[in-house]
Formats: C-alpha cells, structure tokens, sequence
C-alpha cells in the first residue's frame, strides 16, 4: 500500500505534534517547546512538517546561521543572525514510518534549493544518531575536528561523542 507523503510549511498548530515526534526519536536530546516555537518564528521559510497519510511523521528546522558557530543545545536562538553566512539545518527528524520512502532526500534538495536561492555558499549542521553515512550521501563533508576551533569541537562534544560538523559547498 502506497502512502501519500508531502512535507508542508511548519505552522505553530504543528508545535505539539513536533515535541512529540522529537521525544520520539531524539530523547538524548530533549527540546523545550519554547525552543521549537522560536525557531519556528524566527525563520518560518526554513520550517517544515512531514505528513504520512495526513498524519505527522517528520520535520525540519534550518535557518541562516554564522559558519563554525553553533546554536546551543536547547536553547532560544534569539534571532537569525543579520550577517549569517552559512544555512544551517538544525534538525531533520523522521518517525521510523517515514524513513525508506524518500522523504527525507526530497527535503534536503529543497533545503539546498532554498539556500542557493537566498544565495549562501554552503549549507552546515551537525550529524548525530550515526547520521553523518546519510549526510555524506547528500554531498556534506565533516570537518576534522583538529579543523575546528576548540570552542566548536567542545560544542560538538556536548551532543554527543560521535557528532560530526558536516559541510555542503555549492
């Protein structure tokens, strides 16, 4: 049986339904909803939801960003920055029901549509959960930590050992 999947603009009625499928997947790294929906507000052109048969399955969170600077965990960003020059994608979340359709490939390509169009260089984010083999599929390279500042790699660490700092160029 074949599902219907499209991935819609994320609006602030979704907010529930993505705390849920972040606790879900993520619950090493737990989201206050406050965070959600400021990342949301602040950027709403980079938020996106993921409906399986109508039903919430996945989201994005992305937005412009300062390369080599990451957001912190949990944390309000306060603002996209004015002089951003990376477009960072913060979270790409799937419910295991979506993974395997193809969802998640179709969404980054309009990520980096929409990146190239706001005319960024390069897409960043961080790759965690064993992501970075998907990632590298998609043409993102990970930075070598001996690369990186050591304010990023101490960042990298508080996500997780494996976190990688991962870069697309276009």
């Amino acid at each position: 049986m074949t599902s219907e999947m499209r991935w819609r603009p994320l609006i602030v009625s979704d907010l529930p339904a993505v705390e849920a499928i972040a606790k879900i997947v993520h619950p090493d790294f737990p989201k206050d909803g406050a965070v959600f929906a400021e990342q949301q507000r602040l950027y709403p052109d980079g938020t996106r939801l993921l409906e399986l048969d109508g039903v919430p399955a996945g989201y994005v969170l992305s937005h412009p960003w300062h390369f080599k600077q990451l957001p912190e965990l949990n944390a309000l960003p306060g603002a996209v920055p004015e002089y951003a020059n990376t477009y960072y994608i913060h979270d790409l979340v799937l419910l295991n029901k979506a993974r395997g359709t193809g969802a998640a490939a179709k969404i980054v390509g309009e990520i980096q549509r929409h990146a190239r169009g706001r005319g960024f260089a390069n897409m960043s984010l961080v790759a965690v959960n064993g992501s970075v083999p998907f990632w590298h599929k998609h043409g993102f390279r990970a930075v070598a930590p001996s690369a990186l500042a050591a304010e990023l790699v101490a960042k990298l660490n508080s996500y997780e050992a494996a976190a990688r700092f991962m870069v697309k160029t276009f």
